[in-house]
């Protein structure tokens, strides 16, 4: 037979069971705008039936159910979506690392407007076409020195704006490093806390929201894989547990946060010694060279996007690899090679100077600053300390018209026509080049970044709260609260009548 007031404990039930939902609708509800937060429900269970199966149990006509049990409060969350937001996300931050630095360097080059290298060349190239058609005219020798100086400005002013972004970059990839780490040591916390709460029965959901956007904006960085690690004790079956986190794209793999032991390893970049560019990269005790972390195609991230626009080489080598440093390479080149050619046709001519001695004095007119190789060309070139208007080998002969013209104007066309050998073809695949990196990087990262809303969005739907089915959820629990009240004073009348509505005769 059950208890006179085995109706009482249902309703009780019933009634902290909805409270309990209230509690945690209005939770979701003061969340509903914090990044990060996964909404979160009450598990329901029906409590066990009275009387438990048995040979002895109570006889009556069946089982009674108990009430109601509110088993656990657990957020909602799709871990195989997490796991995708992560991988496109990583492949934003490469593309878009990429991007950027590409943007910058079209800015450097600037080859758009009128104050770029392609402008600054054409304008030398036509006053030295001036000068031919008048080849004794100080006016014109005038504008040819100043044109030339200003190309020589531009090649030196491409060639500090380039390493000046460079070191930008560098300045990009400590505070990412720094970033990396910090989040690794957050993220190491967190699992410690996780690991203290969930063996005692409990689910830290707002700990989990953390890790999970502290993971999130991890992946920006590198590409890492996630692997859950139990937390043991009376932890329930639906706990997270901690998390152990790897380098993704390394065999064997590099833990960066060990969920089982609370390690965290460091990341460090290590630069040569010889060009100052990254060499390799330290995780904890382990070194990985910068050549086979860029050019591991498994691996995304705008550390990998940062490392590859700076540059970087093989550990113990000189050679320079990376986007600044190409662009600087190839810009040392074209300036070292406009400059030999044109000082090799500039040294066959004759300058006014010449005519009037009568001595062919094979002068440069561009100075490399005794370079014997392009590096360092760009920054180095300039016109001659002593060369002036008179001194430009205009003329191929020595002559001196009856006139009185002196020169013939015809070295000066051969130099206009130093554009029209392999330097200008060179210059053109340079920028051409360039140019078709930056749109591709742009393509990508606009690709990237929409198939991230696109995961974001599934994810949303999942995980986020939505106002109007709180306020339906609300308005549900509101009627269970008021339901499982309305029977306890049911419960509450019958009781009053037994024990006071009976056994009144013979009194």
């Amino acid at each position: 037979m059950v208890s006179t007031f085995f109706g009482l404990e249902a309703a009780r039930s019933g009634l902290y069971a909805a409270q309990s939902a209230l509690y945690t609708i209005g939770h979701n509800v003061a969340n509903a705008e914090t990044p990060g937060y996964s909404r979160q429900r009450v598990n329901l269970v029906q409590k066990q039936a009275y009387p438990t199966p048995g040979r002895f149990r109570a006889d009556i006509p069946g089982q009674f159910g108990t009430g109601v049990d509110t088993q656990t409060v657990q957020r909602i969350r799709d871990r195989y979506l997490d796991v995708q937001y992560r991988g496109e996300n990583s492949k934003l931050g490469y593309w878009s690392s990429r991007f950027n630095a590409l943007s910058r360097m079209e800015d450097v080059m600037n080859e758009l407007n009128e104050t770029g290298l392609n402008e600054t060349m054409d304008s030398f190239w036509q006053s030295l076409q001036d000068l031919a058609a008048n080849p004794s005219n100080l006016g014109a020798r005038s504008v040819v020195l100043e044109r030339g100086r200003a190309v020589t400005e531009t090649f030196n002013y491409l060639a500090e704006s380039l390493k000046h972004n460079q070191k930008d970059l560098r300045n990009e990839l400590d505070v990412a490093t720094t970033k990396i780490n910090s989040l690794l040591e957050q993220i190491n916390q967190i699992n410690k806390q996780i690991g203290e709460v969930e063996p005692n029965g409990y689910l830290p959901n707002d700990l989990y929201d953390e890790r999970d956007r502290l993971l999130d904006e991890l992946s920006s960085y590198i590409d890492i894989k996630v692997t859950p690690v139990e937390s043991g004790g009376n932890a329930l079956k639906v706990a997270e547990g901690k998390v152990t986190v790897e380098l993704a794209g390394f065999e064997p793999p590099i833990t960066l946060v060990d969920g089982n032991r609370y390690k965290v390893r460091q990341f460090s970049l290590n630069e040569s010694k010889t060009n100052g560019l990254i060499e390799s990269i330290s995780v904890g005790g382990r070194t990985i060279g910068a050549d086979d972390f860029v050019e591991n195609l498994n691996i995304n991230g705008s550390l990998k996007g940062l490392i590859e626009a700076h540059g970087y080489t093989n550990i113990g080598s000189t050679i320079e690899r990376g986007i600044y440093p190409g662009m600087m390479s190839d810009l040392d080149k074209m300036a070292y090679d406009f400059a030999t050619a044109f000082n090799t046709v500039h040294r066959n001519g004759w300058s006014l100077e010449d005519i009037k001695n009568g001595v062919q004095t094979q002068r440069d007119f561009f100075d490399l600053g005794g370079l014997s190789s392009p590096k360092g060309a760009a920054a180095a070139i300039k016109v001659s300390d002593d060369m002036n208007r008179e001194r430009i080998a205009a003329s191929a002969t020595s002559t001196i018209s009856s006139t009185g013209e002196i020169g013939d104007g015809q070295n000066a066309l051969k130099l206009a026509e130093v554009k029209n050998t392999s330097f200008q073809s060179y210059f053109e695949a340079v920028i051409g080049e360039m140019a078709v990196m930056t749109q591709e990087a742009e393509r990508m990262k606009e690709n990237s970044e929409t198939l991230v809303s696109s995961v974001e969005q599934r994810r949303k739907s999942v995980s986020s709260v939505s106002l109007d089915e709180e306020m339906t959820n609300m308005i549900q629990f509101q009627h269970m609260y008021n339901a499982a009240a309305r029977m306890i004073t049911l419960q509450d009348e019958i009781l009053d009548r037994i024990i006071n509505g009976m056994g009144l005769v013979g009194r």
